[in-house]
């Protein structure tokens, strides 16, 4: 039986100096991943290119899927910070209006660090660390259901619960996709055509 890695910290960081190792060690994961990929970033790789010994390393992290697992927890934080505030003013809109909102932050929410976000959501199985993803979707899937049911007498959906699941899901999958797999080939003008069909799908769908 393959033994669950150690993804939690040993301690944590509380003084100005350990605090700035451990960022210094989290930033060098994180260039490493994206740049060398996760096989390539062992504890000693880690620490040399953040400019610290291996020893102060293993003060903070048990191991480097510890320090992959810290590296998602900054970038999700990033993320929840880019569009918390916004997704707060969607309660109050129009379908329409709301959807379109919730699709564009979610282009906004993917091109934060797009490349360690393509890396973070490859690792995520990796390090067992699926729950922050999971727990970031569950609340989209409940600020979505949430809006719903504010304007049930708006939408033609009778389940709210896999409403909210079939839209939260589409969009997603769509900005995803786009964002960090067809980077190239969506421009600004092509990505807001993308963003006016998403808008189009989804709404079509819940107002009927």
């Amino acid at each position: 039986m393959t033994r669950k890695p150690l993804t939690k910290p040993r301690k944590t960081a509380s003084q100005e100096r350990s605090r700035a190792t451990v960022d210094a060690l989290v930033e060098a994961t994180a260039r490493i991943l994206v740049k060398e990929g996760f096989d390539k970033a062992s504890t000693n790789h880690i620490a040399e290119v953040a400019g610290v010994s291996v020893g102060s390393l293993y003060q903070y992290f048990p191991t480097k899927e510890a320090l992959v697992a810290a590296v998602v927890e900054r970038h999700q934080e990033e993320i929840t910070q880019t569009v918390r505030g916004e997704l707060a003013d969607v309660l109050a809109q129009p379908v329409e209006k709301a959807v379109r909102m919730l699709v564009e932050v979610a282009v906004r929410a993917h091109r934060v660090d797009p490349r360690l976000h393509r890396v973070v959501a490859e690792q995520l199985p990796r390090v067992g660390e699926l729950e922050k993803l999971a727990t970031f979707n569950r609340e989209n899937f409940t600020l979505f259901r949430a809006y719903l049911e504010n304007h049930r007498d708006e939408v033609r959906v009778d389940d709210l619960e896999l409403a909210s699941f079939a839209c939260v899901t589409t969009i997603e999958a769509l900005t995803h996709n786009a964002v960090l797999h067809h980077a190239k080939a969506m421009p600004d003008e092509r990505m807001d055509k993308l963003i006016d069909e998403a808008t189009r799908l989804v709404t079509r769908y819940l107002l009927g």
